[in-house]
C-alpha cells in the first residue's frame, strides 16, 4: 500500500509539473501570435529579424507578464538613457533604475527597432542577413544588450523551440490575413488528458554545431548525465570542468565535445565586465584550451573589459 501511495504521489506530481509546462507554453504561443504581426512589419522596415524581435520580447517581458510590460508597456526592458518621454522606476542591475514607459505595446516594439538602429554599438548587426537570427543573437550579446552570459543561447532556444524563424520569411502585406501562423494546437496535447503518455524532457539546441541544453538550479551534472545517457565525467569534460560545480538557472550545458574554434560568421568577442575566458568559451561552443591557444593566453588569464578575444585562428 505504501508503495502504491508513493507511486501515485509521484505520478500526480509529474502531471502537475507537466500541466504547468503546458500552460507556460500555451501562454507563450498566445503572446507570440498576438505580436507576430508587428514583429514582421518591423523587420520589413528596419531589417531586424522578426524572430529576434519576438524572442527578445518573450524573454524580456516574461511573455507579457513582467511588471514593466504590464505597468509601462515596456516589452524589451529598455532603460531611459536619453529618453524624454514618460518613465517608470524599477529594480534591475541596481535599485530604482529608470525605464521607458509607453502608451501601448506597439510603441514599445517600434522604439525597440529605433533603439537598435540608432546606436553605434549595434550598427554591425545591420550588415548581417536579416534572416540570420543566430548571428543577431550573438551580436546582441556581444554589443551588451543584456548582462546574462547565456543571453544569445536563450534567444536561440526560444526561436528554435517555437519555430520563430518562420516569421522571417513572411510577407508583411499578408500578416494579419493568415491567423494560422502560430504552432497548430493539434501539435500540443494536454498531459492531463493524455494520461501517462507525456515527457518532461527538454528541447536541445545547438551553438557552433554543438548540442546543448539550458539547465536550471535544480539540475546537477550527475543528474543531467543520467538523463542523457552519458557518464558524469564525460559531461564534465564536454563543459571543460574537472569536478561538479553548482548549476544556476540559464546555464549552458553541452552534450557533446565543443569545437576548436568559433563559427565562421563570428570572429571576435568584446569582453563584458566580469567575463572570464571560460564563460566566453561556453557562449560560443569553443573548447577552453583552444580558445586560450588562439589568443596565446594561459588558463589563469583574466580578460579586460572591452578586450577583443579572437574566436577563430
Amino acid at each position: 500500500m505504501s508503495f502504491f501511495t508513493r507511486s501515485t504521489a509521484v505520478v500526480i506530481f509529474c502531471l502537475l509539473i507537466a500541466n504547468a509546462l503546458y500552460s507556460q507554453r500555451a501562454q507563450r504561443e498566445q503572446y507570440i501570435q498576438q505580436f507576430s504581426g508587428i514583429a514582421v512589419r518591423q523587420m520589413s522596415l528596419y531589417k531586424i529579424p522578426a524572430s529576434i524581435i519576438l524572442a527578445q520580447a518573450c524573454l524580456e517581458s516574461g511573455d507579457g507578464t513582467s511588471r514593466l510590460a504590464k505597468e509601462a508597456n515596456n516589452h524589451f526592458g529598455i532603460k531611459c538613457h536619453d529618453w524624454k518621454g514618460a518613465s517608470i522606476l524599477h529594480d534591475d542591475d541596481a535599485k530604482n533604475e529608470c525605464f521607458r514607459k509607453y502608451d501601448n505595446p506597439e510603441e514599445s516594439f517600434k522604439d525597440h527597432s529605433l533603439f537598435l538602429r540608432d546606436r553605434q554599438r549595434y550598427s554591425q548587426l545591420f550588415s548581417l542577413d536579416p534572416k540570420d537570427y543566430r548571428g543577431w543573437a550573438h551580436g546582441l550579446k556581444q554589443a551588451g544588450y543584456a548582462t546574462n552570459p547565456n543571453y544569445a543561447a536563450l534567444l536561440i532556444k526560444i526561436i528554435e523551440d517555437y519555430e520563430l524563424y518562420r516569421y522571417d520569411n513572411i510577407n508583411p502585406d499578408t500578416i494579419g490575413k493568415d491567423s494560422n501562423l502560430s504552432t497548430e494546437e493539434s501539435k500540443v496535447s494536454d498531459p492531463l488528458i493524455s494520461g501517462y503518455n507525456f515527457t518532461l524532457g527538454r528541447a536541445n539546441s545547438t551553438i557552433n554545431g554543438v548540442s546543448f541544453i539550458i539547465a536550471t538550479s535544480q539540475d546537477t551534472y550527475e543528474s543531467l548525465a543520467l538523463e542523457y545517457g552519458l557518464f558524469t565525467k564525460e559531461l564534465l569534460r564536454f563543459n571543460d570542468l574537472e569536478a561538479e560545480v553548482a548549476i544556476s538557472d540559464g546555464t549552458i550545458v553541452y552534450l557533446s565535445k565543443k569545437r576548436r574554434e568559433g563559427e565562421r560568421s563570428l570572429t571576435v568577442h568584446s569582453v563584458k565586465p566580469g567575463e572570464t575566458m571560460y564563460e566566453i568559451s561556453q557562449i560560443y561552443g569553443i573548447r577552453l584550451k583552444n580558445l586560450l591557444k588562439i589568443n596565446s593566453k594561459n588558463r589563469d588569464y583574466i580578460p579586460v573589459t572591452g578586450e577583443l578575444i579572437k574566436l577563430r585562428r
